[in-house]
């Protein structure tokens, strides 16, 4: 039988014992009618009084005719009452005064001790976070660590997608838990430990229940901080009998998750360096690679900050294996996707590839989200099936932020929106290597009043000088926009986070990508100067004014490409802005209307979708306004 449960069945045996004993002390007399002493003497000395019982400071008797009594002796003896008793026939009864059991001398003597050692285990418990057995009041030093058993875990290698390398690696793990003397044969070691690295979200911790779900094996899931305690030497004691109880159970995994919290690199500490995560991360080192076997036990730790963990930790002997977990590329995501849909009824409309090419740079968290968000808006919309139209507001909402209809903006507040939108939108399709606009909106969203967004045809992991140049021209297209309609007094703040971004696009070409003519492939950077020491910069002040002139000229050969291509199409912004301002939102089709000079058509849930180019409206009116409000809206490019 489980401790536990004999604790608490012996507990709740001595509250019931207790509770007898004073129920029978409570009912051991019957009711009786209560007496003053005068009235008694007078039943007495009237001959009405049949016997009496005399007990301490109490006399219990029964009168002639039947009715019980009870009187309070005064504290000044009568000796008169005895004759008068006598006198009378009552018969006389006497009690030496009860003494308590043995039992109850023992509990009322030891109360005050139980109730200190209670409050003690009270308080106790909340700085242990509660909870009983493992986690116990009394088990400071006693593994945190939970433990799914081989049918707990449900997940397998058929849930996670879009990590095949990573699958990859961990297959092999998968194969000697499963068979460990296929190995040993040829002398072979698995890895003592796999530290799984790679962006929050990307599916570290689904893989290692995947890895245990494959091999049917006992899985041991904790989290770094659950080591750390305000005792020192608590986190080490944990650490030695958390691999304790994985020794017995082995052959097991151990999947320790945010290993960074306890694994930093040591020496940063105060005291010597003897503080208690020390302490723990030098438990953990003699654990995994000590004096001791450690045969059967795999300990699978996840981070995404490889860069501050000890060097000792990452040693072979240890942590033997890296696994980068990334972000999924475009074939990743659809598969991710699919793993995802299985449990959404979506209709014969969705398309995984689309969504999957309109998601760069999602994690697997990410698209999971993204599933989620369309079925929360198909239901809002009562709707029984996800649609492909739930799939794009949920992106959209999810990339850009919520749609603020209710956000009340005038005429000219909107129109200057529409200029600053539109500007980035031309230069973006004029400049060579830039993503394809997917969608131009007015609408606001989050923080920004505009939106003009940018989606690349597949996935980039690199980029040319060209493409970068042509990023910075269309990051410009928005201000120049409004300073070509509105004047020079006229821009408002609405590119601040426009500049920002160009500025540190064109900065990082001259410090870090070496894509300076002037200043060649060199990196000047800062230099870490020591712990808490703060960094210095690895170059000259000369060679900082030549940074700054180098990130000036990027900056306004930029700003005056973008301006020339937006003074040669000042038709198309006009009517940009006018399609905007009628429409809101514009899509790539419409936007490849309005460049080539035809009329837009308008949105495809306007009517039955877009018609042939000789049937659309007419284009809407451009107009060139003056007298922009002072506050516009960042445009957001994604």
């Amino acid at each position: 039988m489980n401790s536990e449960l004999v604790k608490n069945l012996l507990l709740w045996m001595i509250i019931a014992a207790v509770l007898i004993s004073v129920f029978n002390n409570v009912n051991q007399m019957p009711a009786r009618e209560s007496l003053n002493y005068s009235q008694f003497v007078a039943e007495v000395q009237n001959g009405r009084v049949d016997s009496v019982l005399m007990q301490e400071d109490m006399i219990y008797g029964e009168l002639q005719d039947g009715t019980s009594f009870q009187v309070v002796i005064p504290p000044v003896p009568d000796e008169k009452l005895i004759d008068d008793l006598y006198l009378n026939n009552v018969e006389i009864e006497a009690r030496r005064p009860e003494e308590p059991g043995l039992l109850m001398q023992l509990l009322v003597a030891s109360f005050p001790i139980l109730l200190i050692i209670a409050v003690f285990m009270f308080f106790m418990r909340q700085m242990q976070g509660g909870g009983g057995g493992r986690g116990g009041p009394m088990a400071f030093g006693k593994s945190k660590a939970r433990l799914l058993n081989e049918n707990q875990i449900k997940t397998n290698f058929s849930d996670v997608a879009g990590v095949d390398e990573a699958k990859e690696d961990v297959e092999e793990l998968v194969n000697y838990l499963r068979d460990p003397a296929k190995f040993q044969r040829l002398g072979g070691k698995i890895p003592r430990g796999v530290l799984m690295v790679g962006p929050p979200g990307t599916g570290k911790t689904l893989l290692a229940k995947a890895i245990a779900g494959e091999a049917k094996v006992p899985f041991f899931t904790i989290s770094g901080s659950d080591f750390v305690e305000m005792f020192v030497g608590v986190g080490a004691s944990r650490v030695r009998d958390m691999f304790a109880e994985a020794k017995k159970q082995a052959p097991c995994i151990v999947f320790i998750d945010e290993i960074d919290a306890v694994g930093r690199h040591r020496g940063g500490g105060y005291g010597g360096g003897n503080d208690e995560r020390e302490q723990t991360l030098n438990q953990m080192l003699v654990e995994m690679d000590g004096f001791e076997g450690n045969e059967g036990v795999i300990v699978i730790a996840a981070t995404n900050r490889p860069d501050v963990l000890d060097k000792a930790l990452l040693r072979p002997g240890r942590f033997d294996r890296q696994v980068f977990v990334g972000l999924p590329d475009i074939r990743g995501r659809e598969q991710i996707l699919g793993v995802h849909l299985r449990k959404v009824p979506v209709d014969e409309s969705v398309d995984g590839s689309v969504i999957a090419r309109g998601t760069p740079g999602f994690s697997g968290a990410d698209l999971a989200n993204l599933v989620n968000e369309a079925a929360l808006m198909a239901a809002r919309a009562n709707r029984r099936m996800v649609t492909m139209e739930d799939f794009e507001r949920a992106r959209d909402k999810i990339m850009m932020g919520a749609e603020r209809r209710s956000m009340v903006m005038s005429e000219e507040e909107k129109a200057n929106t529409a200029y600053h939108e539109a500007g980035h939108a031309i230069v973006g399709w004029k400049v060579p290597e830039h993503d394809p606009i997917h969608k131009v909106s007015i609408i606001p969203r989050g923080r920004a009043l505009g939106v003009t967004q940018f989606l690349p045809e597949e996935d980039k992991y690199s980029m040319s000088r060209r493409a970068i140049n042509s990023q910075i021209c269309s990051l410009f297209g928005g201000r120049i926009a409004e300073e070509l309609i509105n004047g020079d007094e006229g821009v408002t703040t609405g590119a601040s986070n426009d500049i920002e971004r160009a500025t540190q696009l064109a900065r990082n070409m001259v410090t870090k990508w070496g894509l300076s003519d002037k200043l060649g492939p060199l990196h000047y950077g800062e230099e870490q100067s020591g712990e808490g020491m703060g960094s210095r910069q690895n170059y000259s002040l000369k060679a900082s004014d030549e940074i700054d002139d180098e990130v000036r000229r990027i900056v306004d050969d930029a700003y005056a490409k973008a301006k020339q291509i937006l003074e040669e199409n000042m038709d198309i912004l006009h009517a940009m802005k006018g399609a905007l301002m009628e429409y809101e939102t514009i899509d790539s089709e419409q936007v490849d209307d309005l460049m080539n000079r035809r009329k837009v058509r308008p949105p495809r849930d306007w009517g039955q979708g877009p018609s042939a180019g000789s049937d659309e409206p007419d284009l809407p009116e451009a107009s060139a306004e003056s007298g922009e409000s002072p506050i516009g809206g960042p445009a957001e490019e994604s």
